[in-house]
């Protein structure tokens, strides 16, 4: 092996898309070039087979710190070392550099997800406590906290206290506390599996979703969330993002140069919308059939006295009944469903632009993009790049 070329361990739990999109940055890192032999344990937290890293001749190490197991083993190694995790406090003295994502930030762009629909009853779904899920117990207080300080009620699904792998009773504890939340309520859940599971004793239970209830979770993994039904919309947690730039530490420390920052925050990117939350809880029955019509034909082409038809009012009484509630004409509505039905083809599918324009009911791409803009901030191109980078 060329004396250049440096082996570095990757221990990770495979299981998880956090820890894959962790290592999803490690490999961009690896790809610019950078020359190394990679020793991976992908198992090490679900099968306990930690490797002897004192007695393996490597170089450096990534570890998930979400075990304290794997925090001590790699500790006792002496070789530089990354660890990563859900950040919820118990590694912050430790000596090893450690990347952690923002679980306050992380609920917050959750609520806020919610609370721009126009929720006022809120509800938190995660995991009885462990010595390694503490970040469900960290983004529930910050969620609680959160939605609290804006005089809403929040409630929390507090009988789970142990895992329960029995599916059929799983979904009767989360049946029976669904229905008696108050309704519309808009739910964050733990992570992606709690909140398929959620959407899935909805339609046990037959609860309409997201008209009764909305459910955003947390990693944004795709084949999960588009799994689920309906599905589910999700906060991207930056962890690829992460994972490059503990690589890049690491790569400093093994060159012998000192590190600056032990302690490394690494914030959420945004929330991906999907069909889970895509609604606005309105209180005015007229404006909730209205905008629900428009949630469901806006691609179709439909224009403002397509809209008062369905509804059976004036134009001029639903469009006041529109600024009253919505603070917007029904236009602006119907344009705003079009553009989101768009931004969603732009950033989860290879379809390109102009067919994207004609199935969101644009007359061009140059009229979709030049509204895209105005809305988002960017051209649908750049925004697609953003998404695959």
């Amino acid at each position: 092996m060329p004396r250049s070329t440096r082996k570095i361990a990757l221990i990770y739990d495979a299981r998880l898309t956090y820890d894959l999109k962790v290592m999803a940055g490690v490999a961009a890192y690896l790809q610019e070039g950078h020359h190394y032999s990679v020793f991976i344990e992908e198992n090490a937290l679900k099968d306990q087979r930690l490797p002897d890293l004192r007695s393996w001749e490597g170089d450096g190490i990534i570890a998930d710190f979400d075990d304290p197991a794997v925090a001590r083993l790699v500790a006792q190694a002496h070789l530089p070392a990354i660890g990563f995790g859900g950040g919820y406090g118990w590694y912050a003295s430790g000596s090893v550099p450690y990347f952690y994502t923002n679980n306050k930030a992380i609920s917050k762009l959750a609520a806020d997800h919610l609370l721009d629909r126009g929720f006022k009853h809120f509800a938190y779904c995660g995991y009885a406590q462990s010595p390694i899920n503490g970040w469900s117990r960290e983004r529930q207080d910050a969620f609680v906290t959160y939605v609290n300080k804006r005089a809403t009620s929040c409630f929390v699904l507090e009988k789970f206290q142990r895992p329960n792998r029995n599916w059929a009773s799983l979904q009767r504890t989360l049946g029976e506390w669904l229905r008696k939340l108050p309704k519309p309520v808009g739910i964050m859940a733990a992570n992606d599996t709690r909140g398929r599971q959620v959407l899935e004793a909805c339609r046990t239970y037959g609860l309409e979703v997201p008209d009764e209830v909305a459910v955003v979770g947390v990693d944004n993994d795709e084949l999960l969330c588009r799994l689920s039904s309906p599905p589910l919309s999700s906060v991207e947690q930056g962890a690829r993002e992460l994972g490059f730039a503990a690589a890049a530490l690491l790569d400093d420390m093994m060159q012998g140069r000192g590190v600056k920052k032990r302690h490394n925050l690494v914030a959420p990117v945004s929330v991906v919308t999907r069909q889970s939350t895509d609604v606005l809880a309105i209180d005015d029955p007229k404006v909730a059939k209205a905008m629900s019509f428009i949630r469901d034909h806006a691609a179709d082409g439909i224009k403002v006295p397509d809209v008062v038809s369905a509804v059976a009012i004036s134009r001029s009484g639903l469009e006041a009944r529109f600024a009253s509630a919505l603070e917007c004409s029904i236009h602006a509505a119907i344009r705003h469903r079009k553009l989101e039905c768009a931004r969603r083809l732009v950033s989860e599918t290879d379809m390109p632009l102009k067919q994207i324009a004609s199935e969101t009911g644009f007359a061009s791409v140059q009229h979709m993009t030049t509204l895209f803009v105005q809305e988002f901030g960017q051209a649908p191109g750049k925004q697609r790049r953003s998404y695959s980078a």
